[in-house]
């Protein structure tokens, strides 16, 4: 539906429509409620181009991910960003994925500053020392860290509490009276994953009990599945082990499904940060540490978003969650 039906409809100049419709102060109120009404009648919406140019904005926010490890191969975090993009999209604002290497000197995210082609960035899997959001910070530019780094100013965040869940896994089976407990979990240096490690040996120092079975490998459903058949060659007692995340361990799943120790009275507990994907060939149920729907999750991220491109203070946009033990 073009203006110049509404315009013609109302006796007014199309000039006049198009500038109500985009928002400018320089049109009656009276008139501007008058093409207002119209429009909606016929289904029109003004020019998102037009929009943009008169506010200054892209209506676009970018999700910058590093190119290692492969985020997009971690089930979780696909289901997350969809929410958000789905959420922004009720906003008219895009979600534009950048893509950031360390070995040429994090270009795409300088071009993207260069060029202002967003009005902000969530930055994924980030590090205790990130470079990415010390540079953002020194150029004063609009960010929301998916995970804490220590940064000397405030910042804006989203976490959850994953210390709290790798101590809540490691201490549920502790107080079952298991003491051969494993930890198998991702090698990349990210603050969420050193810290869900943390929170397992602290709970098994705590109990008193060895955290020797503590392995680091590559976080893929492949490592899961070769790491678990070697701990149960040479560890046969092993009585509980822990993933911290899906892909290890539904690869764990396999592994123990295939020698019988998934069910029955020689099984090995498992527990899996976020469960078990969609996907999974593994019907049985196992233990899991929950964060919450990725809805929810990408819901949160996406208001957290648009609250920092409105100017929203940095100290209320730091939101941390508690995570929950899933047993089966």
């Amino acid at each position: 539906m073009s203006l110049k039906a509404i315009a013609a409809k109302l006796g007014l100049s199309v000039t006049t429509v198009s500038r109500a419709l985009n928002g400018y102060n320089d049109v009656a109120e009276e008139t501007r409620q008058r093409i207002q009404l119209e429009a909606r009648r016929r289904g029109y919406r003004p020019s998102t181009v037009a929009r943009r140019l008169k506010m200054g904005k892209t209506n676009a926010v970018g999700l910058l991910f590093p190119v290692e490890p492969q985020p997009f191969n971690d089930a979780s975090f696909v289901e997350m960003m969809a929410a958000t993009a789905q959420s922004l999209a009720r906003h008219d604002i895009d979600l534009l994925a950048i893509a950031d290497d360390t070995q040429d000197d994090h270009r795409n995210l300088q071009r993207i500053l260069r060029t202002h082609s967003v009005d902000a960035l969530i930055v994924a899997h980030t590090c205790r020392h990130d470079s990415r959001l010390l540079r953002l910070q020194q150029l004063d530019f609009p960010f929301l860290a998916l995970g804490r780094s220590q940064l000397d100013a405030p910042y804006a965040w989203f976490d959850f509490d994953n210390y709290a869940g790798g101590r809540l896994a490691a201490g549920h089976y502790a107080a079952q009276g298991l003491g051969q407990i494993g930890w198998l979990g991702s090698h990349h240096d990210q603050t969420f994953v050193s810290q869900r490690r943390q929170g397992y040996l602290d709970a098994m120092q705590q109990h008193r009990l060895s955290s020797a079975l503590c392995w680091q490998v590559e976080p893929s459903r492949r490592e899961g599945y070769r790491m678990t058949r070697s701990l149960l060659a040479e560890q046969p007692a092993l009585q509980a082990l822990i993933t911290d995340c899906n892909m290890l361990g539904d690869g764990a799943a396999i592994a123990l499904r295939e020698a019988g120790r998934l069910a029955g009275s020689h099984r090995v507990e498992l527990m899996v940060y976020d469960g078990l994907p969609a996907d999974s060939v593994v019907t049985e149920p196992v233990a899991s540490i929950a964060q919450a729907t990725r809805l929810a999750v990408g819901q949160q991220v996406a208001q957290m978003a648009q609250q920092l491109i409105e100017g929203e203070p940095l100290s209320a946009l730091q939101v941390l969650w508690q995570p929950q033990l899933i047993l089966p």
